[in-house]
């Protein structure tokens, strides 16, 4: 068995594409991964894969360790990014088609499965109804009763807890990204952190408690600011605060000044990256993007924050094909704590993969189908364009 070809496909998703990575073997087995990237550089990833693909094409995808590392030296100079992420779809694709050929799912090569289910949250709760609810389909967030109804509909649907970002509804409704933008950071922190009270107090209305909040303050703020809001938000019961620094002491800082438990991570590449995080004791919670470190490197992660008795949450914000390849991972691991879904998506989500994750009361079956359970449909991909046109 040898890979013939590695090629990158492209779907609109809406406010963000979708990228999947196919690999295709000389006697026809086909492995998929997502290498999603929507903040960075789409077309880069897929001209990174075409650099990489004649150090691929040609071998034993059985061998993926090895290829991993081989790629993984001749990029040793660009860590990090979508160089990462595009080793990460490699290695994600090259499992999925190891898995295939044994007939097995790909955790069974890993040891699992440590669980048969997962709890899971609704992320973007709020903020896809206020960038993107003309492409999905869903209601407009016009007023802060759409938030309090939103609540009751997390409820109602069986999660546990939703997560949120600097959503302010209105008739033109607004997610507040300084830190993705023209900056502001710790000036706008006292407008921040009223705007989250307020959303976070909506919300309350329609969960009644039954659901607990995540906020998600990505890089928008530095220390000081991320520290006012903290305060501000600590009498709401959160399940945690995400935080994106990428100072470590800077992190820990904020998470000993605050009784939220903190999260981060979903921007940082290999164990290495993560080390100096748990060795200052900087988070509770470990995100871990799977399909931007690849399944067996952030396996590694997973094990390491073990020894730091970190728990970890899955970074997914994707197709279905990646909460497959999450739900597995979270099988391969015994620290998993739950696990990130958009649920508000473009009405094609579904229609996209061979499979759907089974979910019943906020819980995901953890799939046991060969490989990762799912394959992309391409001939859906294919009627949604990326760019549109």
């Amino acid at each position: 068995m040898k890979v013939a070809s590695l090629e990158t496909l492209f779907c609109d998703a809406g406010w963000r594409p979708w990228i999947f990575l196919k690999a295709t073997t000389d006697d026809g087995l086909v492995g998929w991964a997502e290498i999603t990237d929507s903040h960075g550089s789409p077309r880069g990833l897929a001209g990174i894969i075409e650099d990489l693909a004649p150090l691929v094409v040609g071998r034993d995808p059985r061998a993926v360790e090895r290829i991993y590392w081989d790629l993984y030296r001749h990029t040793r100079q660009s860590p990090g990014s979508v160089i990462a992420k595009a080793l990460a779809g490699i290695e994600n694709a090259l499992l999925d088609i190891k898995a295939k050929a044994l007939g097995v799912p790909v955790y069974e090569l890993f040891g699992g499965p440590t669980r048969d289910t997962i709890p899971l949250y609704w992320s973007h709760c709020g903020t896809t109804r206020a960038r993107a609810w003309e492409v999905t389909g869903t209601p407009k967030l016009a007023a802060y009763a759409d938030v309090t109804e939103l609540g009751r509909e997390v409820v109602e649907a069986g999660y546990g807890s939703f997560k949120t970002n600097i959503v302010v509804p209105g008739e033109e409704p607004q997610v507040l990204m300084p830190g993705f933008g023209a900056g502001g950071g710790t000036a706008q922190a006292r407008e921040i952190a009223g705007d989250l009270v307020r959303l976070l107090e909506a919300f309350a209305q329609g969960t009644l408690g039954a659901a607990q909040p995540i906020v998600d303050l990505n890089f928008n703020l530095e220390p000081e600011g991320c520290l006012r809001v903290a305060r501000a938000l600590e009498p709401l019961d959160l399940a945690w605060l995400e935080i994106d620094l990428f100072d470590p002491a800077a992190l820990a800082h904020v998470r000993q000044s605050t009784r939220i438990a903190i999260c981060s991570g979903e921007n940082l590449y290999g164990a290495r990256a993560f080390r100096p995080f748990f060795e200052a004791v900087a988070m509770d919670v470990a995100s871990v993007d799977v399909i931007w470190n690849g399944f067996h490197q952030a396996k590694k992660i997973a094990d390491l924050a073990e020894t730091f008795e970190v728990t970890c949450a899955p970074h997914n914000y994707y197709s279905h094909l990646a909460t497959f390849i999450s739900a597995q991972w979270c099988a391969a691991i015994p620290n998993a704590r739950i696990l990130e879904i958009d649920v508000d998506d473009v009405p094609w989500k579904n229609e996209l993969v061979t499979a759907l994750p089974a979910i019943s009361g906020g819980e995901l079956t953890i799939p046991t189908a060969p490989g990762w359970g799912a394959d992309v449909k391409e001939d859906v991909l294919r009627q949604h364009p990326w760019p549109r046109s």
